[in-house]
């Protein structure tokens, strides 16, 4: 009777043996629908999962006063198979994460300095929108608008965390305004006059 029993143990260690713990991001070979392929487990560091840009402010000189430094899997393979990703912004006084979308993730922000006003909006026009301060949280969910603006007196720094390794993201402004979509139907679109549009299309690089 022991020896059954010890036989079936020994088969079980064994598989529970065999079971990735991870599959650290291999950036030489090509990105698929399920990630980077795993790399060699006897290549593996502890420096895959050890990531050290998201303590480094970034670069607010911009037209939106604003810095957003990534950790995806291209940047921290430790990630990859996990699926979530983070990402580190900084505002400026006056910065602005404009209207956009995450098609692929639900979003979780948290705030470790200063003051923004963060908002949503629901697919039936419901608006959420809150001040935030150091230690509070919000949440955007999946492919709905939202954006943030730093409303306080000093630089705002902001920890966000993606439900998707791939996220992807959507600018608003960039959508009507940074291409050659014809001014015409801009306006017909958006309600907006002629002068506007074009005043825009200038700020975001568009045409026509």
């Amino acid at each position: 009777m022991f020896l059954p029993i010890l036989f079936i143990f020994s088969l079980l260690s064994s598989s529970f043996a065999s079971v990735q713990d991870f599959c650290v991001a291999d950036l030489s070979l090509p990105d698929g629908p399920a990630g980077y392929p795993c790399k060699n487990p006897a290549k593996v560091t502890v420096d895959d999962f050890v990531y050290s840009a998201l303590g480094v402010a970034g670069n607010t000189n911009n037209l939106f006063k604003v810095a957003v430094t990534t950790a995806f899997t291209t940047q921290f393979p430790g990630l990859n198979g996990l699926g979530l990703s983070l990402a580190r912004a900084d505002l400026a006084v006056g910065g602005v994460v404009p209207m956009h979308t995450h098609p692929n993730a639900n979003e979780v922000i948290f705030m470790l300095q200063g003051t923004i006003t963060a908002g949503f909006i629901s697919s039936a026009n419901t608006v959420y929108l809150k001040t935030l301060n150091k230690g509070d949280t919000m949440i955007f969910p999946q492919g709905l608008l939202h954006f943030v603006v730093n409303s306080g007196k000093t630089t705002a720094l902001v920890l966000v965390i993606f439900s998707s390794p791939n996220p992807g993201v959507q600018f608003l402004d960039y959508a009507l305004f940074a291409n050659n979509l014809p001014s015409e139907l801009v306006e017909k679109t958006t309600f907006l006059d002629d002068g506007q549009v074009k005043k825009l299309k200038a700020s975001f690089g568009g045409t026509g």
